[in-house]
């Protein structure tokens, strides 16, 4: 028996093969396209991304008979869908293009709205860490009220969906939306004392209470948790585009990085139901830092706490740094050195600087080559700072710079970059922990995504915190998440209850299927000099805010 993972990045859709013990037996990408018409707008066409994921699916199943499937899964970027009352692409751009009906989560265009909704103070900003993001989908859909003819498109919207929540409906005909979307990143209120409420004064206080009518059919009524089984499965017309049985399950769907971190969150446990204490980075172009709680603790410039939003009955803390893996490959490509890499087929820029760094230390005579660093402190807010400051005008700072433009110095600022970055995840766990009052205490990092392929990346955030990393032997926990998501829907299926061995939780589907974990220990006689160099960190954000004081002064 296999089950499929589904995973819509931003640009691409991907599929994966996954047996019931987790591992993934074959992938499949395919490219979706975006537009960018002028700065600060991402579109995407949602019939394309509909596409592209019926063909992966057909890839990765080609050969396997479609009894065989047991449920699918998706996850997808928090990217916002419309479509108009019959169910087909309404355009969000200024120009009309019909088929550009998706407004990708890095679309910035929302700014005036969010800021409008910040200056609201409304109590259900309190768990977006105090203010709104206008990457969510209240400001976008303020801003399609606000900048598009009200005949041609507010009067003809018949229902926006968060993109994953679209792909569920794509394949079952189900308007149900999933707890994780709407919590996430619509303002649903969900917690231990109710069921959940849309809270109709903070639509009616920023100007969106038409969304209300139908009892808000255009935004949801049926709130399902992850991982429930969405309408009836597959339709005929899902099935055949995807080359499937009619009525295969289909999982009630995640955002992308909660999918990494239901896919990472079991991974080397012994007894993999205590979730707590282990926080999940995933770490690409940006990260995510993700922490699950039974308690309700409230964390300055920390999204959340969202319940039930990647595991049913634990709240989930969600911060995050705007650049990570972009960061890293910022500071090598404009330096002038970067060109000197003997960067071939296989071996990459940070495989070239990792092995230099380790002869600078031999040749130094250092233990370890983090103390190269002594006199060299990067700040890493390049582009604003996500959590736990939530300031998004800071920027990144570099002290001990010299004349020299070779490839050591080249490896300097690449390190610098690198411990910065893990200073930076090390003051969003002290905030964390600070601001519950002790209930929260972390006690080991679980990796994925890009970073997690560069061991000096790996062993340095170790390091820093003083805690353990692990990484997946698994190579894509996003894909695994998607497919546990299908275990626990199939298990729930009346049709299929008893062809397997998963019962109908999500928990016992991770149980079922996290795979083994990688550790990479922390070096305990490095603790005093990263302190020493985190102590530095944390006086460069203070002077920069000091800075900004000075020059703001009036003469």
């Amino acid at each position: 028996m296999y089950f499929i993972g589904v995973d819509v990045g931003t640009g691409s859709a991907r599929a994966a093969l996954v047996d019931n013990a987790g591992r993934i037996l074959k992938k499949s990408t395919n490219v979706i396209q975006t537009w960018n018409p002028e700065e600060n707008f991402y579109q995407q066409s949602s019939e394309d991304i509909w596409r592209s994921c019926c063909k992966v699916v057909r890839e990765v199943t080609e050969g396997v008979s479609s009894e065989a499937i047991k449920g699918i899964g998706f996850d997808a970027t928090c990217s916002l869908v419309v479509v108009d009352n019959d169910g087909l692409p309404l355009s969000v751009s200024k120009n009309g293009e019909r088929e550009q009906n998706v407004i990708l989560w890095m679309d910035h265009r929302a700014k005036k709205e969010a800021d409008f909704i910040n200056r609201t103070n409304h109590r259900v900003l309190k768990y977006v860490g105090g203010k709104i993001s206008l990457e969510m989908e209240t400001p976008k859909i303020l801003w399609l009220k606000n900048n598009l003819p009200k005949n041609s498109f507010w009067k003809k919207v018949g229902k926006f969906f968060d993109l994953p929540d679209f792909l569920t409906w794509k394949a079952t005909n189900s308007v149900s939306r999933s707890l994780c979307t709407v919590v996430c990143k619509w303002t649903y209120c969900a917690d231990q004392a109710v069921c959940g409420f849309w809270d109709r004064s903070y639509f009616e206080e920023i100007g969106l209470n038409d969304l209300s009518q139908n009892n808000w059919s255009a935004i949801g009524n049926e709130i399902f948790e992850p991982g429930r089984p969405c309408g009836n499965g597959l339709t005929e017309n899902a099935a055949r585009e995807m080359g499937l049985a009619v009525g295969t399950p289909v999982a009630t769907s995640l955002i992308d990085a909660h999918a990494g971190g239901l896919g990472m969150i079991g991974v080397g446990l012994k007894n993999p139901t205590e979730f707590k204490h282990r926080l999940v980075m995933i770490g690409g172009t940006s990260t995510c830092h993700m922490l699950l709680s039974d308690q309700e603790v409230f964390v300055d410039g920390v999204w959340g706490p969202y319940y039930g939003a990647m595991l049913p009955g634990l709240w989930l803390l969600e911060g995050g740094q705007s650049a990570t893996g972009k960061l890293i490959d910022h500071v090598i490509n404009t330096h002038p050195a970067a060109k000197h890499l003997n960067v071939t087929d296989g071996v990459r820029a940070e495989d070239c600087l990792n092995e230099l760094l380790m002869k600078m230390a031999k040749d130094r005579g250092l233990d370890a080559i983090d103390r190269l660093t002594e006199d060299f402190h990067v700040y890493p807010d390049f582009h604003g700072n996500r959590s736990p400051v939530a300031d998004p005008t800071l920027k990144g700072t570099i002290v001990g710079l010299t004349l020299s433009v070779d490839q050591e110095n080249l490896a300097l600022i690449y390190l610098a970059t690198i411990q910065a970055l893990c200073y930076g995840t090390k003051h969003i766990i002290g905030s964390m922990e600070e601001k519950s009052g002790g209930s929260l205490n972390v006690q080991e990092i679980l990796m994925c995504g890009g970073l997690s392929q560069n061991l000096v990346f790996l062993q340095c955030q170790a390091n820093v915190t003083a805690l353990p990393v692990r990484t997946s032997t698994e190579d894509d926990p996003v894909l695994i998440g998607s497919a546990m998501l299908a275990a626990a829907a199939s298990s729930s299926s009346k049709s299929s209850a008893e062809l397997h061995p998963c019962s109908s939780s999500l928990r016992d589907a991770i149980a079922l299927m996290a795979s083994d974990a990688r550790t990479i220990h922390p070096s305990l006689d490095l603790q005093e000099y990263h302190k020493r160099k985190y102590s530095v960190y944390l006086e460069m954000l203070k002077h920069q805010k000091m800075y900004k004081y000075i020059m703001s002064r009036n003469p």
